[in-house]
């Protein structure tokens, strides 16, 4: 199974998008799955249900900080290192989705409890956030290419 069909899987499971993205990546960075979950858990239907930044999306801003991210206040390399790979990750999912602000790719303000209900209702969370998921995987994988573990010391 590739990143893409593990972290739709997870996604399937009953995870939250960003469970799912941290839950797939997490692992090769020794980040404990338990640790990966709980870390992802406030950031599904865009930050704790408010629509704001896409959970999968808030997922790859992780992984690409525990790959690319600085440790130290003075590596100024890293820290923009991590900055261009956040860019061109939000470049490439907005080339596909044209946002990655999650109403706006659910069509959908799930923030209030009638447009919850009514993303439950037009089954956005079956139908559409997979893809955003899947696509999340890819463009990680695409990112980071074969070099997926091993956070930079």
């Amino acid at each position: 199974m590739n990143r893409i069909q593990q972290a739709q899987a997870h996604f399937s499971d009953g995870f939250l998008c960003s469970q799912s993205i941290l839950l797939t990546f997490a692992p090769h960075f020794g980040l404990e799955p338990g640790t990966a979950s709980k870390l992802g858990a406030p950031f599904g239907g865009g930050i704790a249900r408010r629509g704001e930044t896409c959970g999968a999306v808030n997922g790859a801003f992780m992984i690409l900080g525990l790959k690319y991210g600085h440790l130290s206040p003075d590596d100024l390399d890293s820290k923009e290192e991590a900055y261009r790979k956040v860019e061109e990750f939000i470049e490439k999912f907005n080339e596909l989705h044209g946002s990655i602000r999650c109403s706006e790719l659910l069509d959908c303000d799930i923030s209030s409890p009638q447009g919850l209900q009514s993303a439950h209702e037009q089954q956005l969370f079956t139908t559409r956030c997979p893809k955003f998921v899947g696509d999340t995987a890819g463009i990680l994988d695409e990112i980071m290419g074969d070099d997926q573990g091993s956070i930079q010391t």
